[in-house]
This record gives structure tokens, sequence and C-alpha cells, in this order.
């Protein structure tokens, strides 16, 4: 099994998903009572939010690259980074260490190909919905990518860092979430991909007629493919 390191932090509740997640992967792949070799870099995620909002994204670059390296030099193979959002800075984790990157997108994408979908709902923060950093990589795999039109966008970025990001739970965001998805499918969505790991924590694929795709999951099991590949 290759040592996994994994940036996250942002935030800590979908990061502690993350590690349910794949420490019960390798279990029930390997039995017993394995689990994951981690290390986890995990952030305050006060201040990578300020990074975002004043959009000092060189200087959150620079920060994930070092904290790679320094990953990398404990031993770690495989890197994840768990986080939609910061996969605009994919590129610059990937160029700064020779370990593998699993990129959140290129896992989610194969999964919605593999489910013979080809026009897809992405939900997320503003940064994600708006920038190309995330629809176009799925367009790269023969998607067509719908986002929420406006004042849904604001709705869906609200509800993540109002609420999802500081463990808040409500029945009336989900209800919100649900009428934008519908107007999404209306629009030719045939799948929602959960764009947000805090997301995931509002919306389950229960919630939607859709075929759902839960990044957190979806990234989690490539995660799990890539520590224990020969």
């Amino acid at each position: 099994m290759k040592r996994l390191g994994l940036l996250g932090g942002m935030s800590w509740e979908s990061s502690v998903l993350y590690e349910q997640l794949i420490n019960r992967g390798v279990r029930d792949r390997l039995g017993g009572v394995h689990s994951a070799d981690l290390l986890v870099r995990s952030y305050d995620f006060a201040a990578i939010e300020e990074l975002q909002a004043t959009g000092e994204w060189e200087r959150a670059g620079d920060l994930l690259a070092d904290d790679a390296r320094m990953l990398e030099a404990a031993g770690c193979e495989v890197i994840g980074l768990c986080t939609n959002t910061m996969h605009l800075l994919a590129d610059r984790i990937e160029s700064a260490v020779d370990a593998r990157f699993v990129h959140l997108a290129d896992a989610t994408a194969e999964a919605v190909t593999a489910a013979d979908i080809g026009s897809v709902a992405l939900l997320g923060t503003r940064y994600t919905m708006e920038h190309d950093f995330y629809a176009g990589r799925l367009r790269d795999h023969g998607l067509r990518v719908l986002v929420p039109d406006e004042p849904d966008r604001t709705t869906v970025h609200d509800v993540i860092y109002g609420e999802l990001v500081q463990g808040v739970v409500d029945d009336g965001s989900r209800r919100r979430y649900l009428a934008i998805i519908d107007r999404l499918a209306e629009r030719g969505a045939e799948g929602v991909i959960a764009g947000c790991t805090e997301i995931e924590l509002l919306v389950g694929p229960d919630d939607v007629a859709l075929p759902y795709f839960p990044t957190t999951q979806i990234h989690a099991a490539a995660l799990v493919d890539a520590v224990l590949a020969p």
C-alpha cells in the first residue's frame, strides 16, 4: 500500500468524510483491520477562505504547493486535494511534486461517463461554477456542463459558506437546492454533480430524481484505487 497525503481542512467537515471513506475503502478491499497509510495537512479554513475572497490565488497556490512537497518528503506517493474549489490550483500542486496527484474532476468525469450521461449539472462554490478550471476539465472528457443561472448561483454559494462549512444543515436550504436542480433538469441536465464536498452533507442521492454524483465519495474511491494499485 502506498502512503497517501491529503491536503484538507477546507472545510474540516468534508475532510473528516474523506478520511472515513478512504479508511473504509481500504478495509473493504484488504479485509481484517487494515486502514489507510495516510498523512493529512489540515488548514485553518478561515485563512483559506480569506485568500479565496480576496482573490489571492497566487499565495494560495504557493501554500498548497509547499505543503504538497512536505507530504512528499514525508513519504507520500499519492496526493489528494480534499476540496473541489481549490482544484483551481491543481496545476500548481502537480508541477510541485513527483507524487501522483489524483484530480477530482477527472475521477468525477469518469464516473459520469461510465453512467452513460452526456449532460450534467454542476453545483459548487461560485469559483467552481463560474471559472473554467473544473467545468473545462469535465468538457475535456466530452461532457456538456450546465451551471445554475442567477440568482441560483448565489444561493448555492451562500449556503455553502454561510451554513455547510460551519456545520449547519438546514431543511429549507435543502429544498432550495432541490428546486435549483429541478430547473437545471428542465434545461437538459441528465445528472447532477455535487461539486463541493460540503454539498453532500445537505443533499444525498435519495433526495434527487436525477443520477447523483457525490464528488467526495467518487474522489475517495479513486484515491483508494491509487494507493492500492501495484
